[in-house]
């Protein structure tokens, strides 16, 4: 019996950056890895369907960038008020 592996998002991120790089094909990038050249492609996918190069257990950056950004403005708004009295 063979035991499924698991791949870390970061992996995941840096597969899809070589396939995506185009130096090598994707057939080379997947022995190179140790994986299959369709696994490439699914993430690839997923990638695509997600955006920002997100991947399932990776843990969501999206909502913290929104908070740091909110927070930006505030201090902004502050800073600005400050500079005009």
């Amino acid at each position: 019996m063979v035991k499924r592996r698991r791949f870390t998002a970061e992996f995941k991120r840096e597969a899809v950056r070589l396939l995506d790089a185009g130096d090598r094909p994707a057939s080379e990038v997947a022995i190179d890895l140790g994986i299959r050249q369709n696994q490439l492609y699914k993430w690839k996918a997923e990638q695509v369907r997600l955006g920002e190069l997100r991947f399932p257990g990776s843990g969501c950056k999206h909502a913290d960038q929104d908070s740091e950004i909110a927070r930006l403005k505030r201090e902004l708004a502050r800073v600005s008020e400050e500079r005009d009295i």
